[in-house]
């Protein structure tokens, strides 16, 4: 007798989401949905504390695993989306200037404080030759203005992506969470879709 053991692997990354997150009256709120972009990668990295250890006659008695703190990641998408990058930076409203005898609409970035937002991604998985998709969403973070980097063009195509970094917090839900996902896979990725929408344009009472 041979007992096997199988794990999901990662086969694929997409739909990354955002709204505007706020607190008040005892609720979470989440509005203005709308998309980042379309979706290259992400990378999560949370941050937990040193487990808290009590040793008694010479040896580990008891200990409290270190609980999470905070912690950052990365999304990088194909382009940023203009309007997406305006409300996840808090940029100011947009002007027009006088250029070369014509009317230009420009965004300007400012001293403006990047808004708390909640962000949400479909990863999807395959096991046992079985695909499924997974809704993901980070409760609350901040982005940060990215650093932009452009290449020339040579003998082919350099495809050139745009990283966004953030900081992830807890959410202020008496549970604190940070992320939360689906205990199981969804065999639709339209399904996952709409579970995102559906997740970033609800009220939650804390």
């Amino acid at each position: 007798y041979k007992e096997f053991f199988t794990m999901a692997v990662g086969t694929g990354f997409s739909h990354p989401v955002v709204a505007l997150y706020t607190y008040e009256n005892a609720q979470v709120k989440h509005t203005n949905k709308m998309s980042l972009g379309r979706g290259v990668s992400v990378n999560v990295d949370p941050e937990v504390a040193d487990d808290n250890k009590f040793y008694a006659d010479n040896v580990l008695a008891e200990a409290v695993a270190g609980l999470f703190t905070g912690g950052t990641g990365t999304v990088t998408v194909d382009g940023l989306d203009a309007t997406a990058a305006k409300m996840i930076f808090g940029l100011a409203n947009t002007r027009t200037v006088s250029a070369g005898g014509s009317s230009v609409t420009v965004q300007g970035y400012s001293d403006a404080e990047p808004p708390f937002c909640t962000l949400g991604y479909i990863y999807r998985r395959m096991m046992n030759g079985t695909t499924t998709y997974i809704p993901t969403v980070l409760t609350k973070v901040k982005f940060n203005i990215p650093s932009k980097a452009w290449n020339t063009q040579e003998e082919s195509i350099d495809w050139q992506t745009q990283e966004i970094s953030f900081n992830i917090f807890r959410d202020d839900t008496t549970n604190h969470e940070w992320m939360f996902e689906p205990t199981t896979g969804m065999a639709d990725e339209a399904d996952a879709i709409t579970f995102l929408d559906a997740m970033l344009s609800a009220t939650i009472s804390a």
